[in-house]
């Protein structure tokens, strides 16, 4: 019969860090980035994410920087806005935005063939948005990278984390993303979700 370890409410979240630290070993992360994993894995579950996951040039410096300077961050989907800190974010003066439920997005994806996430992220683009946290619509990550390479007015995010789950273009995005110049952190493969993407957009505002 499995041994029920006694261990106080307040010490649980520093023994599950401990435990997946000892366990996953060495590793060629940086502290910073090794925050984000840690939490991402502690989220799942899943030690598969440290082997999947890629930052790319800068990638949590920028998203710190977009937390200090206030700007928002931007969710495909609700439960995403839920999860994320308010009360860390709070301090830093920016907000968390998800359009997805918003009538005009059901009217934009109605009038151009989208999905209502990727016409959230459209409607959006002049949000002051600072971090983009997609962990669920592969659409809304395609949206988002066609809205960069366009360069849209107003939108420039300092910091995209693309990591949405599924079959149908889950992969696919993320390896375009992986190859973007622009600061971004994805995980390869067809494993991510929206408790991922929340993991790391709370790891980056626990680093502050």
């Amino acid at each position: 019969m499995p041994q029920i370890r006694d261990i106080k409410p307040q010490e649980i979240e520093a023994e599950s860090f401990r435990m997946i630290e000892a366990e996953l070993g060495p590793h060629s992360f940086t502290a910073e980035q090794f925050a984000l994993v840690r939490r991402v894995i502690h989220a799942t579950g899943d030690f598969a994410f440290a082997d999947s996951i890629r930052f790319g040039p800068e990638a949590v410096t920028a998203g710190l920087q977009a937390i200090r300077a206030g700007k928002n961050i931007l969710t495909d989907v609700q439960m995403a806005a839920s999860g994320i800190s308010k009360a860390l974010l709070a301090g830093h003066g920016g907000r968390v935005i998800c359009r997805v439920s918003d009538q005009e997005s059901a009217e934009l994806a109605a009038a151009k063939g989208w999905t209502r996430s990727e016409a959230a992220m459209e409607l959006a683009a002049r949000d002051n948005i600072g971090i983009v946290a997609i962990g669920n619509a592969p659409t809304a990550l395609l949206r988002v990278m066609a809205m960069l390479a366009e360069a849209r007015p107003g939108f420039r995010p300092e910091l995209v984390i693309g990591v949405p789950v599924g079959f149908v273009n889950a992969a696919e995005s993320k390896e375009i993303l992986a190859e973007q110049p622009y600061p971004f952190i994805t995980a390869l493969g067809r494993k991510g979700g929206t408790p991922v993407a929340v993991a790391m957009v709370n790891a980056l505002l626990r680093l502050l």
